[in-house]
This record gives structure tokens, sequence and C-alpha cells, in this order.
């Protein structure tokens, strides 16, 4: 005997494709619908509801359905308290536990809608009774007594919507580009970083080391000195590199400007950490004018914050590395609240990471050589990124080339 489910959608749920999106994994999954009502908006702020009967061959069949939609965005039409369970004790979860997407999400609580913050993917929900709020966990960090959301009844996801009026953003959101950057996608680039700066967003930068590799070293150190970047991701390869290069003039031990290598320079990076290692920190290897410039010379001199996040293959490390993965996800966690903007470049690991934690809200640009990479960070749930085909030292210079120029338009 077949199994049947009311479902509703509100919002611009035409123009941001998500009415076809439902009915085609609907049908993908071997079930069908009725639409029941269908109310569109008459104005291009107006929104639109739609009302559909879910059907599916069986309970198991309609309840795989329905958890799909409802990451989507549907609920059912009538909508329970979410049901809590306590934690047997410390990091031990009931079974059935929800777990999030990166997009907002609320939960209906005492009959009222609840939005849950701190949203991550991947995360659980826990909820505070005695002053009506839910936040998202992360499950080593669930606590004896913690009230977690098991199931889907009563949580709600808020999709992102698709203005009609689409910002500068728009353009190739959630796509990969395999075309070489051209200079009308950079500049797209560059004007939405001045716009973010103009309306007081936090710019986040996640970079590989193939940035000091390549030569994009002198680019971006030049957009944190410009302001443009608030923080900086990345782990001890990016910062070593880039202290040998300001050293010795080499990264991995090869002269950047002519791509050969240099007798005995595949000791040079090793010469670096222990350069920062006598200084102290690299703060105070910046002070004492034993760095003279580069990306982390900018950062300290104009106060942009870093995380470097450890790894098992790391030489050293630089004293300033946090080596506890859990750590350095909470240092990350800590100034990543505020960005509007993120750029990731030239690094999987760590993007992927970072992507973890942003809002679906948040501008992602994800530049790697390989499209894989950029393919991999979107199948992982960072799905508002843009992904270019591109090796760091075409990218970085051209985006520090359009901001000069832009910015220099604005000011006449």
């Amino acid at each position: 005997m077949g199994e049947s489910q009311e479902i509703e959608l509100r919002g611009h749920i035409i123009d941001s494709g998500i009415m076809m999106q439902l009915m085609d994994r609907v049908m993908d999954m071997g079930g069908n619908f009725e639409i029941l009502v269908f109310d569109v908006g008459k104005k291009k702020t107006d929104t639109s509801y739609a009302r559909l009967r879910i059907n599916a061959s069986g309970k198991e069949k309609l309840h795989s359905i329905l958890s799909e939609l409802h990451r989507l965005g549907a609920r059912p039409v009538e909508v329970r308290d979410v049901n809590l369970v306590a934690a047997e004790a410390d990091r031990v979860v009931p079974k059935g536990f929800y777990t999030t997407s990166n997009h907002p999400t609320q939960v209906k609580y005492g009959g009222e809608w609840i939005d849950v913050g701190a949203i991550e993917i991947d995360f659980l929900v826990v909820v505070d009774p005695v002053h009506k709020t839910a936040t998202s966990r992360a499950l080593g960090k669930i606590r004896k007594g913690d009230l977690v959301v098991v199931g889907e009844q009563g949580v709600s996801v808020i999709y992102p919507e698709r203005p009609r009026e689409q910002s500068t953003f728009e353009f190739m959101h959630g796509t990969v580009s395999p075309e070489r950057p051209s200079e009308t996608l950079i500049a797209k680039i560059a004007k939405e970083i001045l716009e973010v700066r103009k309306k007081g967003g936090k710019i986040a930068v996640v970079g590989g080391p193939a940035i000091i590799h390549t030569g994009a070293d002198k680019a971006l150190a030049g957009m944190i000195h410009n302001g443009y970047i608030d923080v900086l991701f990345a782990g001890n390869a990016l910062a070593t590199h880039d202290i040998e290069y300001n050293l010795f003039g080499t990264s991995l031990g090869m002269d950047i400007s002519t791509g050969n290598p240099v007798m005995g320079g595949h000791k040079h990076h090793l010469y670096a950490i222990s350069e920062i290692m006598r200084a102290g920190s690299i703060k105070k290897a910046v002070d004492s004018g034993v760095i003279t410039g580069g990306i982390m010379y900018e950062c300290v001199k104009k106060n942009v914050p870093f995380v470097l996040a450890g790894s098992i293959r790391d030489d050293g490390p630089l004293p300033d590395v946090i080596v506890d993965v859990m750590e350095a996800q909470d240092a990350m966690r800590k100034h990543i609240a505020g960005c509007s903007m993120v750029l990731m470049i030239a690094t999987l690991l760590h993007s992927i990471a970072v992507g973890n934690f942003l809002p679906s809200n948040v501008k992602t640009v994800c530049v790697d050589i390989n499209p894989a990479h950029l393919t991999k960070l979107m199948d992982r749930g960072t799905t508002q990124a843009i992904g270019i085909v591109s090796d760091a030292g075409t990218f970085l210079p051209l985006l520090a080339h359009q901001l000069e120029i832009q910015s220099t338009l604005k000011k006449h």
C-alpha cells in the first residue's frame, strides 16, 4: 500500500529553481507528486507558495524522499515541535540525531520557530529550553545532558534563493569555470571585493604554498598591505616558503625569477624555519628585522590575524603553527565569524576545512589548477562557491591589478 504526505514551499521557489529541483528529486527517487496549491507571485518582490502531496510505495521510500526535500527547504504542512533527546554522556549522542547543512536553519520549540546559531555543515543541533535558543555543535563537543535534536521533525531549512536581479556574484554561482580566468571575470570578483569592503564586511583568504611557488606572493602581500584582506588561513608550508623567499629568494629551493634550482636550495626552507624558531615567532622575526617583506610580513605590519594549521607532513613546524587540529579549527571559527567573502587559492585540504565552517550566504571563490579539486569542494557541501580553474600565479596578479584599477576609478 502506498504512503503519502503533504509538504509546502515558500519563497522565490521559481526564480531559484527550487520547485524544479524538488520535482526532479521526487521522480529520480522513484516517487511521484501532486500539486495541490500553487500560488505564483505577481510582482518581482512577491514570493510564491506551493503545496504538494508526495507519494511513495512505502514508508521507508517516502521517508527517504522527504529527507531529501527537507534539504531544499520543504516542510510538512503541519509541523510539530522538534524531538529532543538528552545525550547520555560526553560525546555520546542519541541515535538518529539530525545533522545540519550550511544553510540557515530553524527549529520549532514551544510552538515557536527558533534560529539555529553558528550553523556549519555536519553539526548536531542542541536546544536550550531555559533560554529558548538553539545552536549547532560539533559531535565532539556534545556534553552529557545536552538536548539534541533527533530526526527532521520540527526542523526547517531555509534554502538560498536566487534574486530576480542578480548581483555581480551570481553570474557563476555554484559552477566551475573550465576556462582561463578572463579580465571580465576577474573584474567582477574585484568589484565584489570592493562592495564587501564598502559595506564593512570581512574578507578571508585561504592560501596554499603554490602562491609562493608561482610568484603570486607579491600580489597577495599587496592586497593585504592595501587593506583588502582581514584574515589569512594557511598551513605551515605557505608561511615557511614565504619566509624562505624573503630570506633566500627561493621557494622549495627554486629561484622564483628563473625557475632554476639553486645549489643547496633544498635546505633553505629548513634554514627559514630555524631563523623563526630563533626569533621566537613570526611577529618577533618581523619586529627584529629578520623578515623584511612578504605575505607574513604584511600580516604582522597590518595587524591581519593569521591561523596556521599543522599537518602530519610538516617540517619544523614554525612556532606559530597550531599542531592540535581541534584547536586549529576553533581558531579558524573565531576569525571566520563576520566574514562576508572568502577566497580559496590553491589548497584543497584547507579549502574544504574552511568551507565546512561557512554558512551558505558567504560569497566563496575557489581557485585551483585541478578542476577535480573544485568539484570535490562543492561535493562536500560548499555549493555556494564559484570555481575557477587557474594557477595562483595567473589569478592573483590579475585580481590585484583589477582592485587597483577599480579603487582608483572610485576615487575619481
